[in-house]
């Protein structure tokens, strides 16, 4: 894990030597020796590292020491640029400025000179070491095999533990079973089919292709077969060694003697020949870890037309999903045992299939919750639990409470944890810096995905690359640790980009585990802990129940010297909050992340926030701040600025010298309980153009008029733009502004007022950039939020337009909305609130053919609606609400066949009359909806409140 922090503070001293090197002077020279020794260390590292828990102490000290060596070193680099970067004025009263200033810091100077001297000592001790422990240990520089020789052999043990597992045993695999073996025997014999099953690490991958490996039936159709188990770390030619035994054993010939000399080329030749000659075959390759593995096995199978089969289990979706590029695509995803199964598999470990005991009923409940369906995890932890005493409450409760701890010894769960850190250690180190880093959230913490993936840039966990955007990088990460089954992501936005995610609570406790042991970070709910005698980098404060008045006021010697970040998670205890706080603005000087989101004790914005010449995100969302203050110009290296939901409606002039910033987020709601009428935004200074960077900007008040339409247009890095109470007579200048947004993903235009109180909205003008092919074609999102005479005309063209919001439009019946949408190639979703006056919607034949999901909401005057034949095939979600008139399902609704739900809420009472469970099944109405999977129907609660009942659920109960 120190191999991480080297490679992230080197790449930080890097990025430092870059741009503030000029500062240095002499000093350059130094700090470029001690960056080349960290980099002859950070190759030995991560082998050093595989092999740290079994080390000496005293190679676990050296690697301590060379982490705190690159942590000191950015410190002091840190506090050099904190003290002398911002003394650059010009002019007469600038020269005289710095000249006072460079006599007030030489001393200064001097010691930071002193200090990187100490540095280069302690690094020069250091690398002694290193010469001492390759030699001492037999490790080589060389780390690209570096976990091969401490780990294989455990995770092959592992693997053949999963092997021999007996099938009665086993829960849950019934129908994972019978679906995979249909997708071997079924299908044409003329292609190459492969079958990947992915999943993370302990759900029973190997356990379940195994049993259809062996099962009977495969058995006899595939007369050749082979087993081979590939790792994370593999020798290619002992592996097709390996094959080559397996199958002339199956086939019961001799094993050539020429194998053992002949290079990979000519292994798979023969690998080829045999296989040619064998008929059907099917082969498993376990444990797939690289694209690339797959890219050079298939050479050596022959596809013929014998209907042969290949299956691969993997942690990556990318490896299953371009194992089967060529072939005839299956990939299979594997998911966590449901609670039923998960509470059979525990019952049968620990009580032999009886019942478990109801004194032990809830305790249990509690451990096998924190499983969440991890047949790996169950299996382990019901070890450990088969070993206490039934009648000892208080055993089971003691394994409960330390169940994260337990995971940091070598008893039974450390399969568990070795397991799951195989995922962990595949990671390079970019990733699973990122990874860790998620251990600022709480067990079951709902992330935010926009959240953490600004977290990772303002923390300089994302790397720039050439032609994307630092958002679009950080989005490949997150993506690609979702690929590994790493993050789980559990609700989308629209397009499926990732709105909340989470994390499995066993994988959080060997994250929790890494992440305190690099000290990445400190984590306080505010109940008596041991301060770690290690500098605190990055102080997160999770939300305590517990009162802790009298603790907070003793502990009063904290040291945040060094502090990065300070992070509020949920709403804190004031108390604790406010102290810390308090604490961390008086002596965190080189503080770079401040993040108070929803801390409503929060009313002002500190001053000494001012202070904090480093700070690049700054978070104050859900506070209840009500202005920024002049001083927020000080600010100069302030990438982020979150002021949503709080009552600030107006931006200094001084926000003009941020030309760092890419961020800036300042709204509240209009009605905070109800998205559907807007949110107020924010006056900006007339000349809001000079923000060149500004990439985001939401949402912007528009009522000061052209000037600040104008404005907009000079910021042509915007990938989204919010704009609140745009005057009608301001459209045309909108639409010229626009026209110079080539790069704007997202946008949202909302007029004045309430309901039926909006402006016009017009957007209709025929401008020359309208007429261009390029107007707005990287629109992915639009909102309009007023009312519209007509739809504006260059909507029909925005072929890349994948979502789109009409809020209050109050279109009348001769601008049927759906004449300019239905033939967009991308349209993915369409949601009307208000949004038409006319008494039908026809859906036409051959219209919106990649639209899934559709909301109608609040049109009072629709009577009607009609689905054509071939319209909407690929509708997968219906959801209707307050449309009183409408008192028939909609016409042809049988016709859309990809229909997954349905949901009704505030309907009419005649619509309600016949889907009542008084109504015969073999009604019309139901005939038609028949096949759809779950319709849910809206109704009022006897306290008033709306909740959904499952009409297919009704039935089944009556029934």
């Amino acid at each position: 894990m120190a191999e991480t922090v080297l490679s992230f503070v080197l790449r930080q001293l890097s990025t430092f030597l870059h741009e503030e090197g000029r500062l240095l002077g002499g000093l350059r020279r130094e700090v470029q020796f001690i960056m080349d020794e960290l980099e002859q260390m950070r190759a030995f590292l991560r082998e050093a590292e595989a092999r740290e828990e079994d080390a000496q102490p005293t190679l676990q000290q050296w690697i301590k020491q060379v982490r705190d060596a690159a942590y000191d070193t950015e410190d002091i680099l840190d506090e050099f640029v904190a003290r002398f970067a911002r003394h650059r004025a010009t002019g007469f009263y600038g020269s005289v400025r710095r000249i006072f200033s460079s006599i007030k810091n030489l001393r200064a100077r001097h010691r930071v000179a002193s200090e990187i001297q100490s540095i280069k000592s302690r690094i020069k001790s250091i690398s002694e070491g290193h010469q001492r422990y390759k030699s001492d240990y037999g490790i080589s520089a060389s780390a690209s095999n570096s976990l091969s020789a401490v780990n294989n052999t455990t995770w092959r043990y592992s693997r053949d533990d999963a092997l021999l597992v007996e099938e009665a045993k086993l829960v849950g695999i019934d129908q994972p079973k019978k679906h995979l073996i249909s997708q071997l025997l079924q299908g044409d014999d003329y292609q190459l089919k492969v079958v990947s099953v992915v999943g993370m690490g302990g759900l029973g991958k190997t356990t379940l292709v195994k049993k259809v490996h062996e099962d009977l039936e495969v058995r006899r159709h595939f007369p050749a077969r082979a087993w081979v188990t590939v790792s994370q770390t593999c020798d290619f030619q002992y592996l097709l060694k390996d094959l080559i035994r397996q199958l002339h054993k199956e086939g019961n010939k001799p094993v050539p003697q020429s194998i053992e000399s002949l290079n990979t080329t000519e292994l798979k030749e023969i690998i080829k020949d045999f296989l040619q000659q064998a008929g059907r075959y099917a082969i498993v390759f376990d444990d797939v870890w690289d694209v690339e593995f797959w890219n050079t096995i298939k050479f050596a199978l022959p596809e013929s037309c014998c209907g042969n089969r290949v299956m691969l289990t993997t942690r990556k979706a990318d490896v299953a999903s371009a194992s089967c590029i060529e072939s005839r695509r299956f990939v299979y995803r594997m998911e966590p045992l449901s609670v039923e199964d998960s509470w059979t598999l525990f019952r049968n470990k620990i009580f032999d299939g009886g019942n478990c005991p109801g004194h032990l009923m809830d305790v249990a409940k509690g451990i096998l919750d924190k499983c969440e369906g991890l047949p790996l995890a169950i299996l382990a932890i019901s070890g450990l639990l088969a070993s206490k005493d039934v009648n000892r409450i208080d055993e089971w409760e003691m394994v409960r409470r330390s169940l994260g701890g337990e995971l940091e010894g070598t008893g039974k769960l450390d399969r568990v944890k070795k397991i799951l850190s195989l995922s962990y250690s595949d990671l390079p180190w970019h990733l699973k810096t990122c990874l860790l880093y998620t251990s600022i959230f709480p067990e079951d913490y709902k992330i935010a995905c926009l959240r953490l993936i600004n977290l990772w840039i303002a923390e300089r966990f994302v790397e720039w690359r050439e032609g994307m955007s630092i958002e679009d990088v950080a989005w490949d990460y997150f993506s690609e640790l979702v690929n590994r089954s790493l993050i789980q992501v559990t609700d989308v936005f629209f397009e499926g980009t990732p709105n909340c995610c989470r994390i499995h609570d066993q994988l959080r406790e060997v994250i929790l585990l890494k992440s305190r042991k690099q000290n990445m970070v400190t984590v306080t709910t505010g109940q008596p802990i041991m301060w770690p005698s290690e500098k605190v980098r990055r102080l997160v404060v999770h939300s305590s129940s517990s009162n802790n008045t009298q603790h907070h006021q003793q502990r009063r010697n904290y040291c945040f010297d060094h502090l990065r970040s300070f992070i509020t998670v949920g709403s804190t205890n004031p108390l604790l909050y406010k102290m810390l706080l308090s604490e961390v603005l008086g002596s965190s000087k080189l503080l770079k992340l401040l993040d108070l989101r929803g801390q409503e004790t929060q009313v002002e914005i500190p001053n000494e926030i001012f202070n904090l010449f480093r700070l690049k995100y700054l978070n104050l969302c859900g506070t209840r701040v009500e202005r920024v203050p002049k001083a927020i110009g000080k600010l100069q290296h302030l990438e982020y600025l979150n002021l949503a939901d709080t009552r600030v409606r107006e931006l200094p002039m001084e926000i003009l010298k941020l030309q760092k910033l890419r961020f800036l987020k300042v709204h509240q709601r209009i009605d905070p309980s109800n998205d559907d009428y807007g949110s107020h935004g924010f006056k900006a200074p007339s000349n809001m153009g000079g923000l060149l960077a500004l990439e985001i900007l939401y949402k912007i008040d528009a009522s000061s008029g052209s000037i600040i339409i104008k404005e907009i247009g000079k910021l042509t890095q915007l990938r989204e733009l919010y704009i609140t109470k745009l005057r009608r007579e301001d459209g045309k200048e909108l639409c010229s502004s626009l026209a110079n947004l080539t790069g704007l993903h997202r946008l949202s235009v909302q007029s004045f007022g309430k309901g039926d109180d909006h402006e016009i909205i017009d957007l209709n003008h025929h401008h020359p950039s309208l007429a261009s092919s390029s107007f707005l074609q990287s629109l992915r999102m639009l909102i309009l939020c007023g009312r519209l005479e007509k739809m504006p005309q260059w909507v029909a063209h925005l072929h890349g337009l994948v979502r789109i919001d009409l809020k209050w439009s109050g279109l009348r019946g001769e601008e049927d909305p759906l004449e300019s949408l239905q033939h967009l190639p991308n349209l993915d979703q369409i949601n009307f609130c208000g949004s038409y006056q006319g008494e039908g919607l026809c859906f036409k034949a051959g219209g919106f053919l990649k639209l899934k999901g559709l909301y109608l909401r609040r049109m009072e005057g629709l009577r009607w609606m009609r689905v054509e034949e071939g319209a909407l095939p690929r509708l997968h979600l219906l959801f209707l609400q307050q449309l009183p008139l409408l008192e028939e399902l909609p016409l042809g609704i049988q016709h859309l066949s990809q229909l997954q739900r349905l949901v009704l809420y505030q309907m009419s009472s005649q619509l309600r009359e016949k889907l009542s469970e008084n109504q015969k099944e073999e009604s019309e109405d139901y005939r038609r909806i028949a096949h759809i999977p779950e319709i849910l129907i809206g109704y009022y609660t006897d306290d008033r409140k709306w909740r959904y009942r499952s009409l297919w659920e009704e039935k089944k109960k009556k029934t």
